[in-house]
């Protein structure tokens, strides 16, 4: 997997998308962004992407650890957010 730079308006777009009502995902997913320093795989982006849309009881979750995620494909993402 190798991570490239998202482009701005892409990334502008994720920021956006990882803003949350719950304040505890708001934290991680922001640390994850800034960890990520703005590049991703293409899988990783996608899995990223394909959780921000799930609901924020749900994703909470998942992140917490209170549940496993759907798909396996999320799992690389989900590991680097409980680690955050």
């Amino acid at each position: 997997m190798l991570a490239q730079p998202l482009a701005r308006e892409r990334l502008e777009r994720l920021k956006w998308k990882c803003r949350r009502g719950l304040l505890e995902l708001d934290i991680v997913l922001g640390r994850y962004l800034a960890a990520r320093n703005g590049c991703f795989a293409a899988e990783e982006i996608a899995a990223l992407e394909d959780l921000l849309d799930s609901p924020d009881n749900d994703l909470w979750d998942v992140v917490a650890g209170r549940s496993e995620p759907a798909h396996a494909r999320h799992r690389v993402v989900v590991d680097a957010l409980r680690a955050i």
